[in-house]
């Protein structure tokens, strides 16, 4: 079962803008070979921060427009947001160290 909360357009607003926790929103697609091979590290994170950070996925394939309204252009991306805000992304290549860095530096 997965930690992470699937999040689209209808519940984007209550999941993450909404969140009384920072949130890393993972957008991927089930063709993008990177999205895949990290999924598993993601998962791993989500419970090792689940306390301290709320853990999301957008599936692009099926959500086209949010992706597009959160100018999300190639995947992997993932959006850190810190109450309500984006506070940082990361797009492209890059792994675990990265993600990891990055929740520690939104969790301040």
């Amino acid at each position: 079962m997965s930690t992470l909360v699937e999040v689209t357009k209808d519940n984007v607003e209550f999941e993450v803008k909404n969140s009384s926790l920072p949130v890393l929103l993972d957008f991927w697609g089930p063709r993008c070979g990177p999205c895949m091979v990290l999924m598993p590290t993601v998962e791993e994170l989500a419970v090792k921060y689940a306390d301290k950070m709320k853990f999301c996925k957008v599936n692009t394939a099926e959500n086209r427009r949010l992706a597009i309204e959160l100018k999300v252009m190639s995947l992997p991306s993932f959006l850190f947001f810190r109450d309500g805000q984006e506070v940082a992304r990361l797009q492209g290549k890059f792994g675990a160290a990265e993600i990891e860095g990055q929740i520690r530096t939104t969790l301040g």
